[in-house]
């Protein structure tokens, strides 16, 4: 079987307005990170996948999770598009939890 490592991007917009807005921002950041996302710019979360059938189970994990109110939003790359990512201004983390190598096929 041939893997074609993704990643899933998940991208949000929420509102912080009132003190329940905060509080469902904060609940759903925690379990973006909990779920192993990491943080590549504010409001920007990605993860490594195995193949698109892992990143849309993923998909429908964070669905579980999102606010009701805002905006939220995935898009699912192949390891070759993240990686020709270009940088205008800063540099790119060099996070070792960050590398499709470290990915394990069981």
């Amino acid at each position: 079987m041939r893997y074609r490592i993704v990643r899933l991007m998940v991208m949000f917009d929420l509102p912080v307005e009132t003190a329940a807005q905060r509080k469902a921002y904060r609940q759903f950041r925690k379990a973006l990170l909990s779920e192993g996302f990491l943080m590549i710019q504010e409001s920007i979360y990605v993860r490594v996948a195995t193949n698109s059938q892992a990143a849309a189970l993923l998909e429908k994990r964070v669905a579980d999770f999102v606010p009701e109110k805002g905006l939220v939003q995935t898009l699912q790359v192949t390891e070759k598009q993240y990686a020709s990512m270009h940088f205008l201004v800063g540099t790119a983390k060099t996070d070792v939890k960050n590398r499709d190598d470290k990915v394990i096929v069981i």
